[in-house]
């Protein structure tokens, strides 16, 4: 505690800690993205063996994956990353955005998930002031920008994230750190119910699925950190920004109408907005309500 309480009193500390970490926390998530997907599939294809009874010796047989193990390696050649080559942004450059072994080219994602992660963790500080709720903030943050990416791959969210998410935002508002518990619990509730009425009443019009059940969570876990208050706004942010980009998509990349756009990556953005902006978004809402 007279750690933190040091960190929050001195600036310059509290910002290079939080960048430092932040770079490694991106290069983990890094990992997660890739990783946690693979997970997920290959526990889903136990799952169906086990209830289809397939005999043990017909079951799939593969290296189970984990967030730690196998090591990392290079794609393409198998050549294992070693720890000056996992330095967060500054590996990258000095490898020249090349794996050592193969001179393979590295995607510029990896470097550019660990420096946004960092941008917007410094942001989050800077925005919410040295506070712990600043630094309980950067758990919200960095879920968001893994759970961005994973929907941005494959489509999913994963309840790995989105559950535990919304019951940590539970607990702390338990406390009252960044809303009363009243509005995060009723917060939690109507943000997994609005997302819910409309995937239904979508179904029972068209006979199809519009979302996945993880923009439910999603937006229950946003509601439990900021409050019901903001879920209009977040709603309403993320649906014009979709909007607009699935649009564009339709008409500079004939991108086609049946061709699935995840959502969760715009209700993680509007979020983000919602807990830096969380005040002035609300007062520009309620004045537009005409509520006091």
């Amino acid at each position: 505690m007279a750690f933190i309480e040091t960190l929050l009193s001195t600036p310059w500390q509290l910002y290079l800690s939080v960048t430092l970490a932040s770079l490694c926390i991106g290069s983990f998530l890094n990992v997660v993205i890739l990783r946690l997907p693979k997970m997920m599939h290959q526990e889903w294809r136990c799952q169906c063996e086990e209830f289809l009874e397939v005999p043990e010796g017909e079951r799939t047989q593969e290296q189970a994956i984990t967030l730690s193990k196998p090591a990392s390696t290079c794609p393409s050649c198998g050549h294992g990353i070693r720890a000056w080559e996992n330095i967060p942004v500054i590996s990258y450059m000095l490898l020249g955005g090349k794996c050592s072994n193969c001179k393979t080219r590295i995607s510029p994602r990896y470097p550019a998930i660990e420096a946004l992660t960092a941008i917007f963790s410094v942001v989050t500080v800077a925005l919410l002031g040295p506070s712990e709720a600043a630094l309980w903030a950067l758990l919200l943050v960095w879920s968001l920008v893994a759970m961005t990416m994973i929907d941005f791959d494959t489509q999913l969210l994963p309840d790995n994230i989105t559950l535990p998410l919304m019951w940590l935002g539970l607990i702390l508002n338990y406390f009252g750190v960044f809303t009363d518990f009243s509005s995060a619990f009723w917060g939690a509730v109507a943000g997994y119910l609005s997302l819910w009425s409309v995937y239904w009443l979508f179904k029972l019009v068209t006979g199809k699925e519009g979302m996945g059940h993880g923009d439910f969570k999603l937006l229950a876990a946003l509601g439990a950190w900021l409050g019901w208050q903001l879920l209009p706004a977040i709603i309403l942010l993320s649906s014009v920004v979709g909007a607009v980009v699935g649009l564009s998509l339709m008409v500079f990349k004939k991108h086609g109408r049946e061709v699935p756009i995840p959502f969760g990556p715009y209700l993680a953005a509007a979020g983000l907005l919602c807990l830096w902006f969380g005040p002035d978004i609300q007062r520009i809402w309620f004045g537009f309500l005409g509520v006091s």
